[in-house]
């Protein structure tokens, strides 16, 4: 992309997050070459691009002409650099990616590395946070698309399911309940239970199957709430209570004997994955390969490594 490319970007930037600030956290650049980007296209046109008051930033007549315009020609630019990549086999750039804790942490790690075996040339940047900050995350720009759990419904995105994922009872394996196949919620309520922090998609759909089953939050044994997946793995091999987590967060300490899982006899507690983007979101050729290579991969191997 040229320094003029460079430029159209760093303008509808701006334009989209209002914000000089969050569009040098975007684009990488200081506050005040922001400013010099805007200024220099601004000379250029010989006109105000934004309307600055001491609280808001807004697009003028003429800004509202140029971001038309801009969006259009860095779609091209994309199209043309997709193009090319088939031709001559060869696709470079950034993918910038947000994860929620799950996926980020267990899944994407061996996705990423078996993506990276076919783009050697592409860079993958992930931001790992729960579901309600990757979701600020993609509101403000700061990544090209997220991959999160939980509840999405009161965010104004394109979804699309890519993984499925079942949670289980998690107990250490000198727990009683480890001999068992299932436990019912009854039995739950009388153990030590661990708990992931508000905002966790896990947590989330753990209250939801709970109040569809009659059982209210306070009727736990909540001996720990934690913030990291990890942590509530280790309390619970050192016998600190019980938790309900995802499959995928407990593959590997599964399969060496160090975790158990536990089904629960009222049903199973099942979620997808999804891909989240904003509306009509302009995404470069590596973007797309990453998006492509997602979308297609075979998640189950995962537990047969």
């Amino acid at each position: 992309m040229s320094l003029e490319d460079h430029k159209l970007k760093v303008f509808c930037t701006v334009a989209e997050t209002k914000s000089f600030s969050k569009t040098s956290e975007i684009v990488h650049l200081t506050q005040p070459a922001v400013s010099l980007q805007i200024q220099a296209l601004e000379e250029y046109y010989e006109t105000k691009l934004f309307d600055r008051t001491s609280n808001t930033i807004t697009l003028s007549p003429a800004g509202e002409v140029l971001y038309k315009y801009a969006k259009y020609i860095l779609a091209l630019y994309s199209a043309a650099e997709k193009e090319i990549g088939k031709i001559t086999g060869h696709t470079k750039g950034n993918v910038v990616v947000g994860a929620s804790t799950t996926i980020g942490n267990f899944i994407l790690p061996s996705v990423i590395l078996d993506f990276k075996k076919q783009y050697t040339k592409i860079k993958i940047n992930v931001h790992i946070e729960n579901t309600k900050k990757i979701m600020d995350l993609l509101n403000t720009g700061a990544i090209e698309f997220g991959l999160v759990e939980g509840e999405m419904s009161k965010y104004k995105v394109t979804l699309e399911p890519i993984i499925e994922d079942e949670l289980f009872v998690i107990v250490p394996p000198i727990h009683p309940w480890a001999k068992k196949k299932i436990i019912s919620i009854s039995e739950l309520t009388k153990e030590p239970f661990i708990f992931r922090e508000e905002g966790s998609g896990t947590r989330q759909i753990t209250e939801k199957f709970f109040s569809s089953r009659g059982l209210k939050i306070r009727d736990l044994n909540i001996s720990l709430t934690l913030g990291s997946t990890e942590s509530i793995k280790e309390a619970i091999e050192n016998g600190l209570g019980v938790s309900i987590l995802s499959k995928w967060v407990v593959r590997k300490e599964v399969k060496c004997g160090n975790l158990v899982t536990v089904g629960i006899k009222e049903g199973r507690i099942t979620r997808n994955f999804y891909l989240v983007m904003n509306k009509n979101a302009i995404i470069s050729h590596s973007v797309t390969e990453f998006l492509s290579f997602i979308k297609s991969y075979s998640y189950d191997r995962l537990f047969k490594d």
